[in-house]
């Protein structure tokens, strides 16, 4: 099967949408099939071989100046390449992860307006690429913001356009009105004419089957998977108090907040046995003020000395740390759709305390690898971390179930195969 995914680059963050795409291309290709995983934007970025292909559609540069100046909605496609090489819109990309969701609005109405709106051009571009160089059979967006090219793509390519549905509310939530209204508009017309789609938990496609107006039984489930190599090695042997964990992109959504509260109430609980708290992620220069202010609070309340923040710039240096804690919890402040956080913890024996919602349910439904607490509630995780301090054999035995249940459930092949088996009732 010869397949087009096109994706979002993340403006240098790693990104867990990204991650997911890249590996499951690699899957795809490991089958056997012609996966091409199209960066939109920038480069993707990953801590697996990349897989996308060379070429940036939509490059940052060229989308940000077609917007604000209309001469560059009309130059030769042979200079917008010189826009979109890789290295100048890596540099770039250290100055968009500052630009915040709210500015960002009016750029978004006009990418979803597709052959109506300002980067006309940039579909132009793609189509023509898929049509004479790819000549894909299926066309998959991984999310619902690059809807806007749809028309164009069954119109010119006359072939099944699918979607992944993977966290594009949290996005367009964070817009002003009345670009959110507009926006959202826009994409819930766009999925009439999208074949079908693919969601990562049940949770979210129950969800955004309402919040997109789609119609529920269009949306297939196909749970995220992991590259399991380097996973699951001997872990080093404990030289000091239990370690809690937090990995994930370091800013409020993902409730870094919350873990530094519940830690706080936890080392002040009568009978609590001294712990750690280490703390691990992308961190973006927009949010070390977050970070800092989450250690001025625990410096504040004598804590300091039990607090770490962990660069881990690659693969197996994230590989490292999660194998040297004892527990990992992201209490996310929103609704979490993918989890992949949670699925390298488990591929490493670690047990994980999670708020009950998003796709956290499930996927311990699915494992048996950890606890589930209120959302937003520091002393109801307090508790629940204390569970796991105080029982060291329960918290080996939920970290076996959850190692056993990624490599059961949870891995990039399972992923893949169910991916085509859903692709394959479109052609």
């Amino acid at each position: 099967m010869r397949l087009a995914y096109i994706t979002a680059g993340a403006a240098g963050m790693y990104c867990g949408s990204c991650m997911h795409d890249n590996t499951l291309a690699a899957a795809l290709i490991a089958l056997g099939h012609e996966a091409l995983l199209i960066p939109t934007y920038t480069p993707i970025r990953t801590d697996e071989p990349d897989v996308s292909q060379r070429r940036i559609f939509f490059g940052g540069i060229n989308v940000y100046l077609q917007q604000k100046l209309s001469l560059f909605r009309h130059t030769p496609w042979v200079l917008d390449r010189l826009f979109d090489a890789r290295r100048l819109l890596r540099w770039a990309s250290r100055f968009a992860v500052r630009t915040d969701a709210r500015l960002l609005g009016d750029l978004t109405v006009s990418m979803l307006e597709g052959e109506h709106g300002r980067q006309r051009k940039e579909i132009a571009k793609l189509v023509r690429w898929l049509a004479t160089d790819v000549r894909p059979e299926i066309v998959v967006l991984t999310n619902a913001l690059l809807s806007g090219m749809v028309h164009d793509l069954k119109r010119q390519l006359r072939l099944p356009v699918l979607c992944t549905l993977q966290g594009d509310d949290i996005f367009l939530e964070s817009l002003p009105e009345p670009y959110r209204g507009q926006a959202l508009r826009l994409i819930q017309d766009h999925c009439r004419e999208i074949d079908g789609f693919l969601a990562t938990c049940r949770y979210y496609a129950d969800f955004m089957a309402g919040y997109f107006g789609i119609d529920r039984r269009k949306i297939d489930v196909v749970y995220p998977g992991l590259n399991l190599a380097g996973h699951g090695g001997p872990r080093p042997t404990a030289d000091g108090p239990p370690t809690i964990g937090y990995f994930a992109r370091i800013c409020p959504e993902k409730g870094l907040h919350v873990l530094v509260e519940a830690f706080r109430l936890l080392r002040q609980m009568p009978g609590a046995l001294p712990c750690r708290l280490r703390v691990a992620g992308w961190l973006g220069e927009g949010h070390r003020p977050y970070l800092n202010e989450q250690q001025r609070k625990l410096r504040d309340c004598g804590l300091a000395p039990d607090f770490g923040y962990v660069p881990c710039p690659d693969r197996p240096s994230k590989i490292r740390f999660l194998q040297s804690l004892d527990i990992l919890s992201v209490p996310t402040t929103y609704r979490e759709p993918k989890g992949l956080y949670v699925l390298e913890a488990w591929a490493n024996g670690v047990p994980v305390v999670q708020p009950r919602h998003g796709s956290f349910p499930e996927l311990i439904e699915a494992t048996g690898g950890g606890l589930l607490v209120n959302p937003d509630d520091p002393a109801d995780l307090a508790a629940g971390l204390r569970r796991l301090l105080d029982n060291p054999a329960e918290r080996a035995e939920l970290g076996r179930r959850g190692q056993e249940g990624v490599r059961r459930h949870f891995n990039a092949d399972r992923m893949a195969r169910e991916t085509l088996a859903v692709l394959q009732r479109y052609l």
